[in-house]
Parts: structure tokens; sequence; C-alpha cells
């Protein structure tokens, strides 16, 4: 059943409702919301929040965000990476089980929860960061691995399926497939594929999942690693019929937090431009500073954020002690450097954590 709903944006009347015809009540609602909280506020996410942080895995109720603000995530990031191999947990060694369970909890919570996908190369056995630049064409109907692929959606398609809340209803995901694709590091990225061919590969993934698996639950968030304009944006752009959220994932890594500044401030001011035009829900869908900085939450983070409108924003995931001795975190943790920063920033009326998802009854 789909549902539009109506409501103000820059005084006008704007009638949104996800890009599936059939999407479910509760895919529809949560849509809506998405886009309407943008006049509240910008929902904090976190990878992984509940699974893991610095220095501790799988304490039960227990979330690094938490530990240093009192309370957890608007949204909760997780990842099916393995899941297509039929490994027993993900390539962060986060069993599936365990994640739906942190699904069901993050859901029952009022909060919103996306997945991403780094699925391996299916042509060549590699990971998703084993390019062949004839892997895409590989999985489109009549390739090679077209019947490879089709078995791995049915694996996400009966993973998604297992989602179902306490009062029976399947639990609205944002699914976010292929991103970074205008980055050359994935299977999936610009130089390893045609914008033809990346664009079949999109709508053939949502049309397997919507009219062959019957999902209607899930939203399909379209995201790029850094641009520079609106045109190369829309390049590989499939189309509004196959899309509901557009974002872009931005890491500091080497830039000095003026050039950060500048970056994400032409991104979000061309993606806010996109969407508007395209009635889409913009996100800051994964992202990254200095952790050294004590003050970058407050001073570099949040001026920019408080320039624009976006529905979320998601810090990548806190995996902790590395192999080669670094921290590598993206949230700060209790006792971090900007330990008091964050929570500053987490005080801040434009940030919306859960308790203010809870409030706002975002799934009804």
């Amino acid at each position: 059943m789909s549902v539009a709903c109506v409501h103000k944006q820059d005084d006008q009347k704007v009638s949104i409702s996800s890009s599936d015809p059939d999407a479910t009540v509760l895919a529809n609602t949560l849509y809506v919301h998405l886009k309407d909280l943008m006049s509240k506020g910008i929902m904090f996410g976190h990878q992984d929040d509940l699974a893991y942080g610095v220095n501790w895995k799988y304490e039960d109720g227990r979330s690094d965000v938490k530990d240093i603000t009192g309370e957890y995530p608007a949204v909760f990031g997780w990842e099916l990476g393995h899941l297509e191999i039929d490994a027993p947990a993900n390539l962060d060694s986060v069993p599936f089980n365990k994640m739906k369970e942190f699904i069901r909890k993050g859901f029952e919570m009022g909060s919103v929860i996306t997945i991403s996908w780094h699925l391996n190369n299916p042509l060549n056995g590699g990971s998703a960061w084993d390019p062949d630049p004839k892997t895409v064409e590989s999985i489109l109907p009549g390739g090679e691995k077209h019947d490879v692929y089709k078995e791995w959606l049915d694996k996400v398609a009966a993973f998604v399926n297992d989602l179902v809340a306490e009062d029976g209803q399947l639990i609205p995901v944002i699914f976010r497939p292929f991103h970074e694709w205008n980055g050359s590091w994935f299977w999936w990225g610009k130089d390893h594929c045609s914008a033809s061919d990346f664009k079949a590969l999109w709508k053939f993934t949502v049309s397997y999942l919507r009219d062959e698996k019957n999902i209607h639950h899930l939203l399909y968030a379209f995201n790029s690693d850094k641009f520079y304009s609106e045109e190369e944006y829309m390049e590989r752009y499939p189309g509004d019929e196959w899309v509901d959220l557009v974002g872009f994932d931005i890491y500091q890594r080497e830039m000095d937090n003026e050039e950060y500044v500048k970056v994400l401030d032409t991104m979000l001011t061309n993606l806010e431009h996109l969407a508007k035009k395209r009635n889409k829900v913009p996100a800051l869908t994964e992202f990254g500073g200095v952790n050294t900085d004590s003050t970058w939450w407050t001073k570099t983070f949040l001026p920019v954020l408080k320039k624009h409108k976006v529905s979320y924003v998601l810090g990548w995931r806190n995996a902790g002690l590395k192999n080669n001795g670094e921290l590598e975190y993206y949230v700060p943790y209790k006792g971090d450097v900007s330990e008091n920063d964050f929570r500053e920033f987490y005080k801040d009326s434009i940030t919306l954590f859960q308790t203010d998802l809870l409030k706002e009854k975002i799934y009804k």
C-alpha cells in the first residue's frame, strides 16, 4: 500500500511517497518523517553502534555514543557484506543473528535503520575491493554470473524479510548498495564499468528485490563519494523511480579543517539542490573527521551542518585497535580527547538523537 502524505516545505505543500508503489505503510511513514524532520534538525547516526566500540564488544545495551551522551543515536547503520557467501558473520565480524537482534532493538527504540552492502566480487571471487572491468557486465541479465548475483539477492531478501517487529510488521530499512560509485576502489566504481551498465545494475537490483522477491519495506539510498558538481553526481543516477534517498560519503583524511569545511559545504549545497529538484531525501551517508582535534565536533563539523538541511549524518564504525596498533574510530568514546566536545555537539538543538525520534513517533 502506498501512502502519500502532504507536508509543508518552503511554504509550499509537497506530496512525497517512496519510489515503490507498493511500499508498506511503515516504509512510507518513515520516508515522510525523514523529510519532515529536516525542519527540526539533523539525525545523528553511527555504524555498528550497538555491537562494539573502542575496547569493548557485545556488552548488552552499551554504545560509545550512549557512554558519552546518555542516549543512543537516532540512526543505526549495519553491513551485509559476506551474507552473500553464507558466512555466519559479516566482513566486520558481526554475526548476522546478532545483527538482526540489534536491528529489532533499534527499531523498537524508535530509531532509523540503514544497511550497506560491501558484497564480494562475483566474477573473480575477491572482495568488494578487488575490481575487474567485466564484473558489472557479468552480473547483468545475460551475463555469465547473473544467476549467481540473483542467488545473492535472494539471501538479502531472506535477511530483510526476517526483520520483523514485535507486532509482526516488517521493519523498514534504508538499503544502501553500491555506494561510493564514483570512486575506483570497489568493483562497481566508475573506472570499472560504464555509466549505462551501472544504471542497469542498480535498476535490476531494485526491480528484482521489489518485483520478483516482493520486498516492499526497503527505501533505496544512492550515494557517491566526494563529488564536485550536480552534473557529476547525476551521471550515474538511475532515475527517480529507482531512488528514495540521495547522499554522499566524506572522510577528512588528509584535508585540514578549512579545506574539509569548504568541500563539505559545497557538496551539501549541491546535494540539497538536486534532492529538492527531484523530491528526494538528502543524507550524509558516511563521514569521518579528525580524532586528535578536541573541538572538531563543535568548531568544524557543526557550523557546516547548521547551514544545511539534510535528514541524517552517519559516523562510521568504531573498530577499535587495529593490527598495526592504531585506534580506528569515527565517533568519540569515553575518555577520548573530544568527549566533552561531542557532548556539546549532542546538546545542540540541531542534532537529533534517539529520544528525539521517540517523541516524534516516526513510525506512526
